[in-house]
């Protein structure tokens, strides 16, 4: 009989790095990449990865996100107990909202004596990659692990961002780091680290017991990473790693599995090692920027592997005034990502992510910037490597991105210097 696999999707995250994008939503409902929302890339690798029963579990400003949900992803059969649940937090076993993504699973325990699955799969909703999560499952099994962490080889610089997972030799899990500036590298690898994809899958009946006893401590987060997988090694039981670079590590002595992390998704072998955790501004903003790029490693348009989301009903983008470079007015877009509804009307548009009904009026110019729905640009307005969220009207003459002094002033700006104006923001 065919292993059961019961998959829940953390997608009720603050994301406060990501301030204000999130201010008036969830981190996994924040818009990427003209067209998607975030969480549409872990739900996509769960379709196509042939995973069908999925719980999301939803709690911080979640109205938007149900939303995309229930437009976008009713696609599964009921009557083959298929299905795209939301689970919001309900106080079922006390007082408490979800405390941590340790206590949001503890507080659906229920979900899995309805479905009785040998194991369970744990995701982030908020991180940009392809997975076929049934290369880690059928690892996770082959070695008969009680816990599977998903991790990713990452520069070590950038551990004071991340989770990071202390594995052995032989990819046994000693421990687990969270955003340390003095980080456990990889072994003979004196500048790489593990990352932890925020991917989990566990034995049903362990899943149970570790959530059940960390439930009674009054001292946890009741987090995953810092809680339940220090108390799992102190019981001595079998925490492995699958390495998504395309390498898992098995216990036996010597013995290495070599495993494609993408398991046979498209031709571009370049997208094994892209996992983005896009918690900050900059973070964000570079995520998008990589998908405009000449050859980008995360490749939208592989049709193995096809990227599915809620799109309203949206004329063709169009172009105006192409043909009047002599005064300057010309509807002109290069090397950018442009979604239905948009018309650029006499100005331009380069290395720029257009997302639906955005309008770029007469001689304005847009560069390396990202403008979210219904996002109107006035005559001669001038943006560069800026962030516009929704709804935003950005009057006639207005300049972002060129004095970050200025700038401060009205907007948020990021570390790198990257300018956002918060949804619906009225500019004067």
């Amino acid at each position: 009989m065919k292993k059961k696999v019961l998959t829940f999707i953390m997608a009720g995250g603050k994301g406060e790095r990501l301030l204000p994008l999130t201010r008036d939503r969830t981190k996994p409902a924040v818009p990427f990449g003209g067209i998607y929302r975030i969480i549409d890339f872990t739900l996509t690798n769960c379709i196509n990865s042939g995973l069908h029963r999925i719980y999301v579990l939803t709690q911080y400003k979640s109205a938007s996100l149900h939303r995309h949900i229930r437009l976008g992803w009713n696609i599964l059969a009921s009557e083959l107990n298929e299905y795209i649940e939301l689970l919001p937090a309900q106080q079922r076993v006390g007082e408490t909202w979800y405390l941590g993504t340790a206590d949001a699973i503890y507080q659906n325990l229920y979900a899995l004596e309805i479905d009785h699955p040998d194991d369970v799969l744990i995701l982030a909703g908020d991180h940009i990659y392809k997975m076929d999560y049934y290369a880690l499952i059928d690892f996770h099994r082959e070695i008969d692990a009680d816990l599977t962490v998903a991790v990713v080889e990452m520069d070590k610089e950038k551990s004071v961002h991340l989770g990071v997972v202390e594995v052995d030799s032989m990819g046994r899990v000693r421990g687990f780091q969270e955003k340390p500036a003095r980080p456990k590298i990889i072994p003979h690898q004196p500048d790489k680290i593990y990352a932890s994809m925020g991917i989990y899958i566990f034995k049903q009946e362990v899943l149970e017991q570790e959530l059940q006893e960390d439930a009674k401590k009054n001292k946890s987060d009741h987090d995953f990473g810092k809680d339940i997988i220090p108390q799992m090694l102190k019981k001595d039981l079998k925490v492995a790693a699958y390495n998504f670079s395309r390498q898992g590590i098995s216990e036996e002595a010597g013995s290495r599995h070599i495993i494609d992390g993408r398991a046979g998704i498209g031709e571009n072998k370049k997208e094994a090692k892209y996992w983005r955790d896009i918690g900050t501004i900059d973070a964000y903003y570079e995520a998008n920027m990589d998908l405009i790029q000449v050859d980008p490693v995360f490749n939208l348009y592989d049709q193995d592997w096809p990227i599915r989301t809620y799109q309203e009903q949206f004329p063709p983008a169009k172009t105006v005034f192409a043909g009047e470079e002599v005064t300057g007015r010309v509807g002109l877009v290069l090397d950018s990502l442009v979604a239905g509804g948009c018309i650029v009307s006499g100005g331009r548009v380069q290395r720029s992510i257009l997302s639906p009904n955005v309008r770029v009026n007469s001689y304005s110019q847009i560069y390396d910037s990202i403008l979210m729905e219904g996002v109107n640009v006035g005559r001669h307005a001038k943006i560069k490597k800026a962030i516009i969220d929704k709804d935003v009207d950005i009057p006639q003459g207005m300049v972002i991105g060129y004095d970050l002094e200025e700038d401060k002033k009205k907007f948020y700006v990021s570390e790198s210097g990257i300018v956002v104006v918060a949804k619906g923001t009225e500019i004067k």
